[in-house]
């Protein structure tokens, strides 16, 4: 009765697991690329973390940008410089979303059990059009910056309403500030 017990309260941690995380070297003043597959990464079912005050990356009302399948990155953000990170997929319409945030170098969280984070910037598709815009079938996050010291940097390479399978390039420029 007491393992049954036991693998009950175990089973909603197990189901949740998170993504493994592919850690990247960025290199100062150069972009980065890496190529990737949605296949790759996993259905993340908890998003509040990311409507969480403490976070504040997206609002629940754009939650179906991120339901599909996850892809997490690790990298670091050196200081005094600003990171930009560009999900390029390989099919021109393919619906992806990216995310990334900031925590301190030794802060272990990954999402979804993200209780706080330093900045977090998103980018997906446009519901509708914004005057004097356009957006093509790439996603940046921007305004990624570290000024006194280094920073750890998770990024979220994501299908957007589900997508689960789909080639695409992330590119990580750092440039000195």
């Amino acid at each position: 009765m007491r393992n049954l017990i036991l693998i009950l309260t175990l089973l909603p941690l197990l189901m949740n697991a998170q993504n493994e995380i592919t850690k990247i070297d960025s290199k100062l003043d150069e972009t980065v690329s890496i190529t990737g597959n949605l296949n790759e990464g996993k259905i993340m079912n908890d998003l509040s973390w990311a409507w969480n005050s403490a976070n504040a990356c997206f609002p629940e009302t754009k939650k179906k940008k991120f339901t599909g399948i996850h892809v997490l990155y690790e990298t670091t953000i050196p200081q005094n410089s600003e990171m930009e990170v560009r999900v390029v997929p390989k099919d021109t319409h393919a619906n992806f979303s990216i995310y990334a945030y900031q925590t301190g170098l030794n802060n272990t969280d990954v999402v979804p059990n993200l209780p706080n984070c330093i900045r977090c910037e998103v980018d997906y598709k446009w519901d509708h059009k914004w005057k004097g815009q356009t957006q093509d079938h790439t996603r940046t996050a921007k305004n990624l910056v570290s000024i006194n010291k280094s920073f750890r940097v998770i990024i979220g390479v994501v299908g957007t309403e589900g997508l689960t399978e789909a080639d695409y390039t992330l590119e990580i420029k750092t440039t000195s500030r």
